[in-house]
């Protein structure tokens, strides 16, 4: 029941009690953490340094930083291989999806994408990654076995984050100066819907969709709208937005506990975590 929240101006991971929201404690990291994920176990949280070339790997028992994939240039966002054993890393200077081999903690291959990569998901199938590029308003489909994307699919502009829903029929896509969420068909790679917010009061260029996170049913997706402090409840089925949620300022990405009955939100501007009973 703890709870990871990266602290990019701290250079630490703060731990939170699940149940009593309480800090247990700050893991001290290398510069600037972002982007965290765990091993598939769970025994394992890898988090992104930015400033820091690394990836730093904390044993989640010890809470504490036991060993870190070095000389890696500005790591962005990344996901894990479904069979655990490579890391797929967005190198935003290099305008690359990188593949680390998480047994020898080297990076073993680079592929070009578009500028500024951000957003990286691994298919549950092994054989494709997706990688948004947010200046060239993309989403590259990458065989990591390959030396290049195998499609590009033009989305809104600047997109961030991505999910895919529980039957990998549909790919959503944030796009943070779009006020959008495109949809796209990973059968034959193309967007086939677009879900726009508008909260009111609001401008659209206060409106700046980035995390994204599904329930496992895929029946609900909770959309974080940065600027507009707010979450977007979105039913999957209709596309429909259900409702607004007000959150703290700058709500920029989100995590939902074990049994999906609390969503944690990280605000960047406002420096806490807003806590939402889901049901």
């Amino acid at each position: 029941d703890y709870v990871f929240v990266s602290s990019e101006n701290d250079n630490v991971v703060s731990v939170l009690d699940g149940k009593t929201f309480e800090k247990i404690k700050d893991i001290s990291t290398a510069k600037r953490p972002r982007h965290l994920q765990f091993s598939p176990d769970k025994s394992l949280l890898y988090a992104a340094c930015g400033d820091g070339a690394s990836i730093d790997i904390i044993d989640v028992a010890k809470l504490a930083v036991v060993d870190q994939i070095k000389d890696i240039e500005d790591p962005e966002a990344f996901d894990l291989s479904p069979d655990g054993k490579s890391l797929y890393i967005s190198l935003e200077d290099d305008g690359a999806l990188g593949i680390v081999d998480l047994a020898t903690k080297k990076l073993v291959k680079s592929i070009e994408v578009g500028q500024e990569p951000e957003g990286v998901l691994a298919n549950p199938d092994g054989k494709t990654v997706y990688v948004t590029s947010e200046v060239a308003n993309l989403v590259h489909v990458v065989e990591p076995t390959a030396t290049e994307p195998k499609a590009n699919i033009v989305v809104g502009n600047r997109p961030r984050r991505l999910a895919l829903t529980p039957d990998s029929k549909e790919l959503w896509v944030t796009s943070e100066l779009d006020a959008s969420v495109s949809i796209i068909d990973p059968a034959t790679n193309t967007v086939k819907q677009k879900i726009s917010f508008a909260p009111e009061g609001f401008r659209k260029e206060d409106i700046t969709p980035v995390g994204l996170v599904m329930t496992k049913d895929g029946k609900t997706a909770f959309i974080t709208i940065g600027r507009a402090n707010r979450v977007a409840v979105v039913d999957v089925a209709s596309r429909k937005v259900e409702t607004y949620i007000l959150v703290g300022n700058r709500a920029w990405n989100a995590a939902l506990n074990a049994d999906e009955s609390l969503l944690f939100v990280a605000n960047g501007l406002s420096d806490d975590v807003s806590v939402i009973d889901v049901p």
